[in-house]
This record gives structure tokens, sequence and C-alpha cells, in this order.
């Protein structure tokens, strides 16, 4: 069976850019990778496919054509297979429901999931929505991560991710820190995810590269694989691939994520 991950966490704050160099990272290292984009921004591939973006399932569903599986599935850097699911119209349809159905026709035609060593999905992290529940309630993951910064707004998400995620009595394996350059960011996140009672698996310094990269269209990884960010990114990989113990969560009140965020 593969590891199936899901990366949660507030909208902006670098769930894409994770995955996709996580991603990169493990195929450099010969796994067997597909990318699955469950935000409707559909922006989860694009630098794996030297920014390209690619048609979404449910922008094909709507058209009401008959996909192939090549409609679909595109092949990124080092052989990663990139699906992206997109939303439904805006105001109109449940993403939950949307993911559900577009995860339903891959396996039909694709054997994207189940021919693989990593499946990634990259998830919307609103708690409210039915994209947050669809890929753990439907046996879609069986491992989760949570990405934030040091600032009270990510923290914030992250916490209410987990109520989520305890609420559904699933693990969460494990915590990254996407650095804003907070005042004392590693020591605030890294206490944070020891208080849920997980662990900080990594620590990815801010570095305007990661930026300039995605805007020529490529991962760090691709663009600038000797890198010390690459090194980040390739540690990271390999923390995930690494068999990993979760844990249910355990969220904190707003007293106490407010105090933290002063450390």
């Amino acid at each position: 069976m593969p590891k199936q991950i899901a990366i949660y966490g507030k909208g902006g704050i670098g769930k894409s850019s994770t995955a996709s160099n996580v991603a990169a990272a493990c195929a450099d290292e010969g796994h067997r990778v597909t990318i699955i984009g469950c935000d409707p921004k559909s922006d989860s591939s694009i630098t794996l496919l030297q920014g390209r973006r690619i048609p979404t399932i449910m922008d094909l569903l709507r058209e009401d054509i008959d996909i192939k599986e090549q409609d679909i599935v595109f092949i990124g850097y080092k052989g990663v297979k990139c699906v992206e699911i997109g939303g439904p119209e805006p105001g109109i349809g449940c993403a939950g429901r949307g993911i559900i159905v577009a995860i339903g026709l891959l396996k039909k035609l694709s054997s994207a999931i189940e021919d693989t060593d990593l499946v990634i999905y990259d998830v919307p992290g609103d708690i409210v929505c039915g994209g947050f529940v669809a890929p753990v309630k439907k046996g879609l993951v069986n491992e989760t991560y949570v990405l934030t910064s040091g600032e009270y707004m990510p923290l914030y998400a992250a916490n209410n991710i987990c109520k989520g995620l305890s609420r559904l009595d699933v693990a969460l394996n494990g915590v990254i820190c996407n650095s804003r350059d907070a005042s004392n960011e590693e020591m605030i996140v890294s206490e944070f995810a020891k208080e849920i009672g997980s662990q900080l698996l990594a620590f990815i310094p801010k570095d305007v590269l990661v930026q300039k990269c995605e805007r020529d269209g490529f991962s760090v990884i691709e663009k600038a694989p000797d890198s010390e960010i690459a090194g980040v990114y390739r540690k990271l990989a390999r923390s995930i691939m690494g068999k990993r113990d979760g844990k249910i969560p355990e969220p904190l009140d707003d007293k106490r994520l407010r105090e933290l965020t002063r450390i």
C-alpha cells in the first residue's frame, strides 16, 4: 500500500510549494510519486510541470466530455504524476463532494494512486469545508501533516485543523514550519507541536530562491538542486518517507495559543 499523505495549512502558508518540493525530492531518490491538488486554485503541480497549468478534473466534468486518463494525469519532473481536482463554480457546489467524485473518476481511469510509493494530497485548510474532511473520511489518507509559521493566524489555523483531526479521530504525523521570519519562530512552532502531542518535523527557512524558482515555473529541487533550501526539502522528504507514527492531536485553547506567540 502506498504512503498517502495530506498536507494541511492556512491558505497562503506555502502548502503547494512544500508539497511540490517534497514530491520532487522523493522522485529524485527513485520513489514513484503522485501529487493530487485538492485546492480550487489548482496550483499544486505547476512547478513540477515547468510552469504549465493543467486542466482540472472538475472543469472537465463540467464540460461533459469523454474523459480519458491522459486528460487528467500529467507526467512532471522525474516522472511525478500530477493531478489537479479543482473546485466547484464559485458559490455553487461543495469542494468535498467534488473531491470524492474526482478521486472516484481518477481511480476508474488510472492507477496513479495505487501504482506509486507516495501520494501527496495538497488540501485546503478550512475545516468547515468538506474538502478538509473528504480525503481522511474516505480512507484516502494514512498520514497527515500540518504546515504553519510562528505567527498567530497560521498557528490559529493549524490549531483548528488539529481540532478537526481530533474530532475525526485522525492522527497527526508531524508539524512543519514554513518560516515567515517571525521572532523566535522555530521555538514557538516547536513548542506548539510538543503541546498538541506531536513534533516539529522540519523548519523551512524563508528563502527568496523559492519564490524566484516558482516564478520561473520550477521547484528549487529542479532549478537549484545544490542550494541550501533544496537540502532542507530533501531532509523533509526523507523524514516523510520514513516510518512515522502519529497521534491524535490535542488542540490548545486560544489563551495558550496567544501566549505561545509571545515567547
